[in-house]
């Protein structure tokens, strides 16, 4: 859901990509479906989500950082 709510809001313009909690949404998504792929031994959306969530972990240092 977090995952899906943060497109959601940034495709309806409510938030933007560069927001912070756009980030969080997608961070925090990201770590629910590892969670579950891992228990469930689904590798390929561990590795995605894995990305997903580094990827959303170094946009989120840049927005905090001001860089």
């Amino acid at each position: 859901m977090a995952i899906v709510g943060a497109f959601a809001l940034s495709s309806f313009a409510i938030i933007k990509p560069t927001d912070s909690i756009y980030q969080i949404l997608n961070l925090t998504g990201s770590f629910g479906i590892i969670a579950v792929s891992l228990y469930k031994r689904v590798w390929q959306t561990v590795t995605l989500n894995s990305i997903w969530a580094v990827i959303a972990l170094i946009a989120l240092a840049k927005i905090l950082l001001n860089i």
